[in-house]
């Protein structure tokens, strides 16, 4: 399933649901749905478990574990399965189906649990390490390297990233996010694929002026990072993605493909990433882990830099693309 968080307009105000994307233009709401196909099992009041099992937030939803997935797609079924030529509505007359031309998509998951990003492509890790005049640490190749990002600054797809004042060096990068979808410690390699619950396009933005300053004091990145990372346009479950192992990707600056990459050049995998993280410390359900920077991924290595206006897209198969406008007030 491809799930988006979209806002929608009431007589009371705006509010977000989670919809089930079909054909890129349509969303089915789900907790709606949900209490539908309750409501047709019998149900007499569908909605105390329509809030268990399909709330209208991503971060519980996820949180609800498989079976709320399960319901979800039953859900779907249901929706589709009516005569097209009917309107059809939830228990209260709500509605089911909206184009995506009528909403607004918000980010994802405006409330993960956490962000980790890491560095796990060689490319732009030696040529990061160059543009600091470093000889690369060879803990690289043992271990996935990351840190901790802000969680709470993420924006959505079709949003406006605002330069920071403090930058004049403002970067994109082009990265993969995977959510986890279960509560997990010292998860082993061969469990780990079961704590994924799917993938969406990450946009890293950067201040690259501060963020070396930050990083030749050995802390950091933070100031750099901090004030905005992109994700969406949705999060795709594992199950639909498939080979989640070689996706390409690719940026495009107001319609100009500057980068494309392949997540097969990772040197970890996501499974390493999960055991590595895991240990001895717990993940929960709605972290999230970038792959870190795609080979050439950003302006930094192509040595050309994104202007205030410019529109910034990154494009990562199966998945979607993720479209910000950067501004400078």
């Amino acid at each position: 399933m491809k799930l988006a968080t979209f806002q929608v307009s009431t007589p009371i105000g705006r509010f977000n649901r989670i919809g089930a994307v079909q054909a890129a233009s349509t969303l089915i709401d789900l907790t709606s749905s949900y209490a539908a196909l309750k409501l047709h099992e019998g149900e007499d009041n569908p909605y105390p478990l329509t809030e268990a099992l399909a709330p209208p937030d991503m971060k519980r939803f996820i949180e609800a574990g498989p079976t709320a997935l399960l319901e979800a797609e039953r859900s779907v079924d249901f929706i589709l399965s009516q005569n097209p030529e009917s309107t059809i509505t939830g228990p209260r007359g709500e509605s089911l189906i909206f184009k995506m031309s009528d909403v607004t998509l918000q980010p994802p998951l405006t409330n993960a649990n956490s962000l980790r990003d890491f560095i796990l492509f060689e490319g732009h890790f030696r040529r990061s390490y160059d543009a600091l005049g470093i000889e690369p640490p060879e803990v690289w190749y043992r271990m996935p390297i990351y840190y901790k990002g802000n969680a709470s600054s993420v924006i959505g797809h079709d949003q406006e990233l605002t330069w920071p004042s403090y930058t004049e060096k403002l970067d994109y990068e082009l990265e993969m996010g995977c959510i986890i979808g279960k509560t997990g410690r010292n998860v082993s390699l061969d469990e780990a694929s079961d704590y994924i619950f799917g993938f969406t396009c990450l946009n890293d933005f950067s201040a690259r002026d501060i963020q070396m300053d930050e990083m030749s004091a050995k802390l950091g990145p933070a100031k750099g990072k901090d004030f905005g990372t992109a994700i969406g346009p949705w999060i795709v479950t594992k199950d639909e993605i498939g080979d989640y192992h070689s996706l390409d990707m690719i940026a495009r600056i107001n319609g100009e493909v500057w980068s494309k990459g392949n997540c097969g050049d990772m040197h970890h995998s996501w499974e390493r990433m999960i055991q590595h993280v895991s240990m001895e410390e717990t993940i929960y359900p709605t972290d999230i882990l970038g792959s870190g920077t795609a080979n050439k991924g950003c302006g930094i290595e192509l040595n050309r830099w994104i202007q205030p206006g410019d529109e910034v897209e990154l494009e990562i198969e199966k998945v979607g693309v993720l479209r910000n406008r950067v501004v400078r007030m």
